[in-house]
């Protein structure tokens, strides 16, 4: 079986990668801290949209979806899921809700782990059991000709409730560890998650609502205020390679993490990035699409492309932002970092450095 053991993380050769993204993701928590405690009505809004981002994105992953219109019955309280796809999705919502309001109640135990199962499955019949499985599961993928191949063999069902039990005593030593940084250990922790699959059902959509309740309860709440989930699911490719490449050899213990962590750590440096631009939408009071637009690349940290805006105000067409774009630079508001499809814009007059990995 495999051994649960994060003391590698002090290893003082970990990847430069690694080094500058956890750097440049405990900046940008700072600005953000900063300025929640000023404008805690901008962040309410903002946690509001990620909620709704968050349950479309995760289930999305695993195509589970349904209308825009019908998402946001769902998402109020009180609305009653009409078929099984409604059922996964309003489970997901109650476990989401409970972990923002109440992580601090939570912790990594396998009490909670399962608890939380239980809320994902609590709108679904009764063919799936709330609780570790009980007959081995495989990773599959489809090929391009319709075959199917077993990508990943996860711990059986009889290893399973050990493999879960070593998983968080693991998770509690290095937690307790000063000298193992959390925002690395997070990731590995989600690995061994993914590699035992320890459900039935649901093991994608788990690991997400346990990496926000890590995130949480080790201080990084970006995910709170812009949807990590939407962030994956807008890069699937990448997390599943990443993914892919670090549960290689993981049975034998001779698999590398780095390639998670490093997917996993972008994602976050990325929810930290757009939060900086969203909170310049959501607190300003001009409403105008140019006004919006000009507010995100003028209060931006870090040079934004166009796809960032667009992502970002998903109401305003490519057109309008090329238009307001082209302005900005043409009278010297900003001006252009990179060239063609990787152009990006900043705030003429600043560095206009970008996080380099």
């Amino acid at each position: 079986m495999h051994i649960f053991d994060y003391s590698y993380l002090k290893n003082d050769l970990l990847p430069a990668k690694l080094v500058n993204l956890t750097s440049s993701i405990a900046a940008l928590r700072v600005l953000s801290a900063e300025r929640k405690v000023r404008f805690m009505h901008a962040y309410s809004e903002l946690e509001r949209i990620a909620k709704i981002e968050s349950v479309k994105a995760s289930n999305a992953i695993e195509g589970i979806v349904t209308t825009d219109a019908r998402l946001a019955e769902l998402m109020q309280e009180g609305t009653s899921p009409m078929n099984h796809t409604e059922a996964e999705i309003s489970g997901y919502r109650d476990a989401l809700n409970e972990i923002h309001l109440n992580y601090r109640l939570h912790d990594f135990t396998e009490s909670d782990i399962i608890g939380f199962y239980g809320m994902l499955l609590r709108y679904v019949a009764s063919d799936v059991e709330p609780g570790y499985k009980h007959e081995d599961n495989v990773i599959a993928e489809r090929m391009s000709d319709g075959r199917r191949v077993v990508r990943f063999s996860p711990a059986s069902a009889e290893e399973t409730p050990e493999a879960m039990k070593q998983l968080v005593l693991a998770y509690m030593e290095a937690r307790d560890d000063v000298e193992i940084n959390k925002m690395l250990l997070i990731p590995c922790v989600i690995l061994d998650f993914l590699c035992i699959h320890p459900f039935p059902d649901g093991n994608g959509r788990m690991s997400r609502l346990l990496t926000l309740l890590l995130l949480y309860r080790n201080g990084f709440d970006a995910g709170k205020y812009i949807s990590f989930e939407q962030r994956i699911n807008a890069d699937k490719a990448a997390y599943y390679a990443a993914l892919r490449d670090s549960s290689a050899g993981w049975q034998t213990n001779e698999n590398s993490p780095f390639p998670f962590m490093v997917n996993f750590l972008m994602t976050l440096y990325g929810c930290y990035e757009e939060l900086d631009r969203r909170f310049a939408v959501v607190s300003t009071g001009r409403v105008t699409k140019s006004a919006r637009i000009k507010s995100i690349v003028l209060n931006a940290l870090t040079p934004i492309s166009k796809v960032d805006i667009c992502r970002a105000l998903p109401d305003v067409s490519p057109t309008t932002v090329e238009a307001v774009l082209g302005s900005l630079v043409k009278n010297g508001a900003v001006r252009k970092v990179g060239e063609g499809r990787s152009v990006k814009y900043i705030r003429d007059g600043d560095s206009g450095s970008e996080l380099k990995v």
